[in-house]
């Protein structure tokens, strides 16, 4: 349960980071409320899969989750540059993701 809690997680952050861009500096009130709303949810769904996953491994996945889907989602949705290099990074990233999942035993 913990696991997918940690995604939950993930997932919120890739909503409230796209949330930064949109609010324009915290300037656009909705988006704002938004953003602030998710990263609050994002970081407490965190700190409770950071009960029995360890903490290091949790935030690690929690951040890679939402560098990964950010990356994605700004090429997508606002036309970020795309190239090797970059898809390189993150495959890089959700390596790491993958390997801390293996030698963390908890299921």
């Amino acid at each position: 349960m913990a696991w997918l809690i940690l995604c939950i997680a993930g997932l919120l952050e890739i909503g409230w980071t796209m949330g930064l861009k949109l609010s324009d500096g915290f300037t656009k009130l909705v988006p704002t409320i938004l953003t602030l709303a998710l990263a609050m949810f994002s970081i407490y769904l965190v700190s409770l899969s950071a009960r029995s996953i360890p903490v290091g491994t949790a935030y690690a996945v929690w951040a890679g989750v939402g560098a990964v889907g950010t990356v994605i989602f700004g090429i997508i949705i606002f036309a970020e540059p795309v190239s090797i290099a970059r898809f390189a990074c993150v495959g890089l990233i959700v390596a790491g993701i993958i390997g801390l999942k293996l030698v963390d035993g908890s299921a």
